[in-house]
């Protein structure tokens, strides 16, 4: 089975993520919700600031925010949210192929890289990806924590996010955490490919449902070893909580900080159920559907070189013919 160019696993990448992240977008609205919020205590009343609600789990919190904004509240800012999905899995996929293909000629071997190798691939693709994607992310996050009342489409807000705080560099606002966070990809990648190498060695492509089982796995393994980093990222990239007075958070560790002065050690793992189910649906799909569009890309490939061959073949045939033919008339 031949290998796709960069931009073909590019382009089965980002088009598995904007499928699956658009199935289960309301579970990313829950989780972003949930993380952004800051618990409760006897002397604070304090709440979300999309709506001013506090949210005592999942369920609740799909239930107050369809209560307030009725269905569509669950999918506010799914359009900028996939917008940044695509472009994030996009880069992430190209320039993952694009160093993983590097290392491997620079080697001389098609021996699967050890597992440090792996993540150490997938946090270079994963940082570069970042560098180009990170302004949807920060307009998509303020858009899902901010009311109905006060939302604003995605070049309003990207306006916004830059009149109201450090200008255009408002815009990769929490770029530090998201460095940080490519672990949270290369974890994902790399024990998707370690898995894949160890279980199915020598397959190409997995069946759907084993491509499924795999990325539900890595991911899962990925969001537990990296919430509160991703807590922290969410902090940065919302409104402050009414406390703050509107002083915004400046680095990841002002606000995990923060979070544990007022609720604790564990509240760095608030909104962990929603995203570790949203990320395993859609780091299943996505690698069910990437595993599917790459052999339909290398199937298309294959297809279009065979026509091209025939077609080849043909006019050799017609030149020979036509040679044969004037031979005689060559030799008087």
């Amino acid at each position: 089975m031949e290998k796709l160019p960069p931009w073909g696993s590019a382009v089965a990448g980002s088009a598995g993520a904007v499928l699956a992240n658009a199935l289960v977008y309301p579970l990313d609205i829950v989780k972003t919700r949930l993380q952004v919020q800051i618990k409760r205590s006897p002397s604070s009343a304090e709440g979300n600031p999309a709506d001013d609600q506090h949210y005592d789990s999942a369920i609740d919190a799909i239930a107050k925010i369809v209560k307030a904004d009725g269905l569509a509240g669950l999918y506010a800012g799914m359009t900028g949210s996939l917008i940044g999905v695509a472009s994030t899995n996009f880069a992430y996929f190209y320039w993952y192929t694009v160093v993983r293909s590097l290392y491997l000629s620079s080697r001389k071997t098609s021996s699967a890289p050890g597992t440090a190798i792996e993540l150490s691939l997938g946090a270079v693709a994963g940082a570069l990806a970042q560098l180009f994607t990170i302004p949807v992310a920060v307009v998509t996050t303020r858009q899902q924590t901010v009311s109905k009342h006060e939302r604003k489409g995605l070049l309003a807000t990207g306006r916004e996010v830059i009149d109201s705080e450090d200008g255009w560099t408002g815009l990769w606002r929490g770029l530090k955490a998201s460095l940080v966070l490519v672990v949270n990809p290369a974890i994902t990648y790399g024990a998707y490919q370690r898995l894949k190498d160890s279980l199915f060695p020598g397959r190409a492509t997995l069946k759907p449902w084993e491509a499924f089982v795999l990325g539900a796995m890595s991911k899962a393994l990925a969001t537990i070893a990296t919430q509160p980093l991703i807590v922290a990222k969410v902090g940065l990239q919302s409104k402050p909580p009414p406390a703050r007075n509107g002083k915004p958070f400046k680095t990841f560790g002002e606000v995990m900080a923060y979070i544990v002065e007022h609720e604790g050690l564990f509240g760095l793992f608030k909104g962990i159920g929603p995203q570790i189910v949203k990320g395993l649906l859609v780091q299943g799909f996505l690698m069910m559907t990437k595993e599917r569009i790459e052999l339909s890309f290398i199937l298309l490939f294959r297809y279009f070189r065979q026509i091209r061959a025939e077609k080849l073949q043909k006019l050799a045939d017609i030149a020979a013919e036509k040679a044969r033919k004037g031979g005689p008339l060559l030799t008087k």
